[in-house]
């Protein structure tokens, strides 16, 4: 993929994330962006207090059956790009691993949402303060039996 059109794509996921009204930190790994068998996957993770700055009515409280309850949790976004179109993918079926390296996990699925007018895929996840997490990534689009997977490290640095 041609430099100018990377950062287009990730002016494209930076806006959508932000004009959720949150600040975004991104994964570590490249500035939280792999490609993956031509799958451009980009991860953002937002902790619940930003969100929980919002009006009540703000649509975000209430994405995937609402904030939970208690503290360090965050909500955990994926944008899915074809890498070599540039567009942008609305119909798989994705979920996420977070575990504390070295630690079992949980996994969940990262249920589909419109933010600016585009598909992206998000879940809650605990993720405590200053430790180290992966997050695996795993997609499938509906005329593949093949999972496409990316794996990132993240630490909330508050």
């Amino acid at each position: 993929m041609k430099h100018a059109l990377l950062k287009y794509l990730v002016s494209i996921v930076e806006a959508a994330i932000l004009s959720m009204g949150a600040t975004v930190a991104l994964a570590s790994d490249v500035g939280g962006y792999k490609v993956v068998d031509g799958l451009g996957i980009y991860l953002g993770v937002v902790p619940t207090d930003l969100i929980m700055k919002h009006p009540k009515e703000h649509t975000e409280r209430s994405m995937h059956g609402g904030v939970p309850p208690g503290k360090h949790h965050h909500h955990v976004m994926v944008a899915l790009f074809d890498e070599k179109t540039g567009n942008r993918i609305t119909d798989a079926t994705v979920t996420a691993y977070v575990a504390e390296l070295g630690l079992a996990g949980h996994t969940k699925r990262l249920e589909p949402m419109t933010v600016a007018d585009t598909v992206t895929y998000g879940n809650y996840f605990e993720m405590r303060v200053s430790v180290r997490y992966r997050i695996s990534v795993q997609v499938r689009r509906p005329a593949s039996a093949r999972v496409v997977e990316a794996e990132f490290e993240y630490t909330h640095h508050p």
